[in-house]
């Protein structure tokens, strides 16, 4: 006998897995009032071992409807692995785009009296999953925070690896970049203590502002004491 529970709740999963050998595995899972009861397999649909007895008359009736289950075949079978193959196919180019890293040190705002932040930038990386972690004789240090993987505009990633130490304690210190695209090759950075602060390129960076608004205000004036000289 049919359960008479209100309200009723269908769930159906279905889909398909293509392997690299063009061969597939597709379903077909039903499940009533969150419990799964019913799947299609091969030309037929088949109950689960602890289905309702109930189950019996819904799979006779879903059996003997041929034209259903020849078009649930071709769905599985035939245009589900088609659509996938499609769409990997479409995607290949991007599923095996990879772009190298570029890697740099550089000294942050000082987290207190006696302490360093020493920043390792990670750049123009794809695919994203990417590994960055300050290291000392091979040891990986706790310390190190590393950001959120940010956007850039060409598609690619950015991410930085922060570490604060005592002063005096940087040396032997290295950044160890791990990649796809980098086949192994794990890029490794020193710390050497020569490497730009972060408040000095900001004030590299505000000085050539300042002398290419200096440099245009003269161009104009000369231009314009031309001007008038003509007039």
């Amino acid at each position: 006998m049919l359960p008479e529970d209100y309200p009723v709740e269908l769930q159906l999963s279905a889909g398909c897995e293509v392997d690299p050998g063009n061969t597939s595995k597709s379903f077909i899972h039903v499940a009533f009032q969150g419990v799964h009861i019913l799947s299609f397999q091969g030309t037929s649909w088949v109950p689960v071992p602890d289905a309702p007895s109930w189950m019996k008359l819904v799979i006779r009736i879903l059996n003997g409807d041929q034209g259903t289950r020849e078009m649930v075949q071709w769905l599985l079978n035939d245009t589900c692995p088609q659509v996938v193959s499609g769409l990997l196919e479409a995607g290949k180019s991007e599923l095996e785009k990879q772009v190298k890293p570029q890697a740099w040190l550089s000294r942050g705002p000082s987290p207190g009296p006696g302490h360093l932040q020493l920043l390792c930038h990670v750049s123009g990386f794809y695919p994203k999953p990417v590994w960055v972690i300050w290291m000392r004789d091979e040891q990986e240090q706790l310390g190190t925070q590393r950001s959120d993987i940010m956007p850039n505009a060409d598609e690619t990633w950015y991410v930085q690896a922060t570490l604060d130490v005592a002063t005096g304690e940087e040396a032997g210190l290295t950044c160890r970049v791990k990649h796809s695209s980098l086949g192994g090759q794990d890029i490794i950075l020193h710390w050497d203590g020569r490497c730009t602060s972060l408040g000095l390129t900001v004030l590299a960076v505000l000085a050539c502002l300042v002398f290419l608004f200096v440099l245009l205000g003269l161009t104009f004036w000369i231009r314009r004491r031309h001007y008038q000289d003509i007039l």
